[in-house]
């Protein structure tokens, strides 16, 4: 049993693995997928946003082995600027809420066809992206909808490691082995 008192998963199914091992650019939402999808408001006003350092590391480790890192947010945030800065992150799109011509003009800018590109997110506006690329994710607590169209769905919820347990999931695949 793992930390959650929940069976291992097995190791990864023959076609997943070949699907992740394709990725080369790795999208994320923010909202519900780097966060847990709560927005405070300080007293002047202020954003404030919550981030798991481990959902940090894990792109970091992604990043370091090669594969692109981006993020398509429909908010705006000065908190999301400066964390996805911390952590590399170079190609950073806020505030559109039309998500797949960001999606077009990135994988273009990298040079990947929408099969190397995975993506996860978390609620309806993430589903047009989700439907063009090779391995659209989602963490436990999506909307059904999203879940429905994931082809990997994380046991960790948004802001809370869902995004490090897709980063590991994408290492072991490429490396060939189980999560």
């Amino acid at each position: 049993m793992n930390r959650d008192d929940q069976p291992a998963k097995p190791a990864i199914a023959a076609e997943m693995a070949s699907v992740a091992r394709a990725i080369r650019l790795a999208i994320f939402d923010v909202d519900g997928v780097f966060t847990d999808g709560r927005i405070f408001f300080g007293p002047q006003g202020e954003e404030v946003k919550v981030f798991h350092v481990r959902d940090g590391f894990g792109v970091k480790r992604l990043a370091a082995d090669g594969i692109e890192l981006a993020i398509i947010s429909g908010r705006k945030s000065d908190a999301v600027a400066r964390r996805m800065s911390e952590l590399g992150i170079e190609h950073v799109f806020q505030g559109d809420h039309d998500k797949v011509p960001l999606f077009e003009r990135l994988i273009k800018t990298v040079g990947v066809t929408p099969e190397q590109v995975a993506y996860m997110g978390d609620d309806l506006p993430d589903l047009p992206v989700m439907e063009l690329v090779g391995l659209p994710a989602a963490p436990a607590n999506a909307d059904p909808e999203v879940i429905a169209a994931s082809k990997w769905v994380a046991r960790q919820t948004g802001g809370l490691g869902a995004v490090r347990e897709f980063c590991d999931f994408l290492l072991a695949a490429r490396r060939g082995g189980g999560d």
